[in-house]
């Protein structure tokens, strides 16, 4: 038992000899990537940060780790927007993509066709949440007309408004999800290979 203790002893040794070897590399590499992560969100709150200067005197290791913090800290502001702000910072996220990537010509193009895809899903969210909000709307005032309800209720307070509105958004988002998935994807590709 003494020898496969120590034989146990020697390979835990090697691992541990393996393990701060590799460390310092993967530790500088874990390191940079949250630094890339913390500048892209200075650069969403507004600050001046001027994310590919930062990257001009770094070695390539160095540069990978922070380009690929920046591009998953700015790809995860690019959602389907439930309304206004989200869109704008969205569209902050793509600038500052942009920036990292150069402004190349390709991506120019798909963050022309996302911008455009997330413009159109708020729009039809809008859109449908006014049909349903007309539709209950007159569902409500022909109750009132027949003397139904004593009371003046909103159209979202109506119990099929909410399941309808789920069911709406939800082939919404399914649909409207694919796309932005496929972008985001290919955008990480492009600035990460």
């Amino acid at each position: 038992m003494a020898e496969i203790k120590s034989t146990m002893e020697k390979v835990m040794e090697r691992l541990a000899a393996m393990d701060i070897a590799a460390a310092p590399d993967e530790l500088l590499a874990d390191e940079k990537k949250k630094e890339g992560m913390r500048l892209a969100a200075a650069f969403l709150r507004g600050e001046e940060v001027d994310l590919a200067g930062l990257l001009a005197d770094q070695s390539e290791a160095v540069r990978r780790a922070l380009v690929a913090g920046q591009v998953q800290a700015l790809l995860r502001n690019i959602v389907l927007p439930r309304e206004e702000a989200q869109q704008k910072q969205a569209e902050r996220a793509m600038l500052g993509l942009l920036t990292v990537g150069h402004a190349d010509a390709e991506l120019t193009q798909v963050f022309g066709e996302l911008k455009t895809v997330l413009d159109r899903y708020l729009g039809q969210r809008n859109q449908i949440r006014q049909q349903l909000q007309d539709y209950f709307s007159q569902q409500l005032g022909q109750l009132q007309a027949k003397g139904g309800m004593g009371m003046k209720i909103r159209p979202e307070q109506h119990p099929k408004y909410q399941e309808e509105w789920q069911r709406a958004m939800g082939e919404l988002d399914n649909q409207y999800g694919r796309a932005l998935v496929q972008y985001k994807e290919l955008v990480q590709k492009r600035l990460t290979m």
